[in-house]
């Protein structure tokens, strides 16, 4: 077979966006051009690699063997092109990273100044949100994951990791009091996440008699920088991840708030991404760089 790796590529890009046009869209390719290319790939392998209909596109048992086979076909390809860059000038190209909003504002923008002196030809396509992305879809080279990562046929690197902590402004203590023990909590309005319900399990400490405190919240929010923004503005109670509570809470913005009674509970970060990814100079540099920040090393 003389297979081209632009086409599988492109078969790879058809399969995670579900259509020709959005694929065509993508590249500026009119749809024709992105229909031959498939064509030509389906007469190289000498079999129908897709289904076609109204509701979509779906791969056929043979074009999931090609699928498999072409993402490590060009993964081994991008680590070789790679490599062989790596040796004359060290790291470089466009990172896609997907990570929390938070997380974006407490870690990656103040490291990326000291990323780019180290590594100046690598360049970072942020993605800020907290939902966790589709890897093959959305195009991410790596994700910046906290908690247990579950999602199969991924690799996680371990970045370090951090508490959360329970904060307030100190409009809203002056207006409605601190809570001196976990029980208090009942009079005061708590911000709870809509997304993730483990973190409406605030944990309680063993001395103070251990297991969870339920939030229901007053105020939901699906976004951690939004969250962080309620607390500001004195809009209730939250548990905010270390990092991004560190500078507030140095500037006076923010308090900690029963800090002996609510376990920080360690949370781990890790690195996610495809196998066939892991390899490339480019995403070792930034997991290195990175480990460093949540460590503190960089803080």
């Amino acid at each position: 077979m003389n297979l081209q790796l632009d086409d599988l590529a492109l078969f790879l890009r058809v399969q995670a966006l579900g259509s020709l046009s959005a694929a065509a869209r993508e590249r500026q390719w009119p749809v024709s051009q992105v229909s031959r290319a498939l064509v030509r790939l389906e007469a190289q392998c000498g079999v129908r690699l897709m289904h076609r209909s109204t509701h979509g596109l779906s791969l056929t048992d043979e074009g999931d063997t090609v699928a498999e086979h072409a993402r490590a076909m060009l993964g081994h390809a991008e680590v070789l092109q790679a490599d062989l860059r790596g040796r004359l000038a060290g790291p470089s190209g466009w990172v896609r990273v997907a990570v929390s909003p938070a997380l974006a504002e407490a870690v990656v923008a103040p490291s990326l100044p000291g990323l780019y002196e180290r590594y100046p030809d690598l360049k970072i396509d942020l993605s800020a949100d907290d939902r966790l992305a589709d890897m093959a879809r959305d195009g991410i080279d790596l994700a910046i994951r906290t908690g247990e990562v579950l999602q199969d046929g991924l690799v996680a690197r371990p970045l370090g990791g951090y508490g959360r902590l329970l904060c307030a402004s100190p409009a809203y203590l002056a207006r409605y009091g601190a809570p001196k023990a976990v029980a208090d909590l009942h009079q005061h309005h708590l911000i709870a996440s809509s997304v993730s319900p483990s973190l409406n399990r605030w944990p309680i400490a063993p001395a103070a008699g251990g297991g969870e405190w339920l939030v229901q919240g007053r105020t939901r929010s699906d976004n951690s920088a939004a969250t962080l923004a309620l607390v500001l503005h004195g809009v209730g109670l939250a548990r905010l991840a270390e990092p991004v509570a560190r500078p507030h809470l140095a500037s006076g913005a923010l308090v900690q708030l029963l800090t002996e009674q609510i376990d920080p509970q360690h949370v781990p970060v890790y690195a996610v991404m495809r196998p066939e990814r892991q390899r490339l100079p480019k995403l070792r540099a930034c997991i290195e760089w990175w480990g460093r920040w949540v460590g503190s090393e960089g803080q």
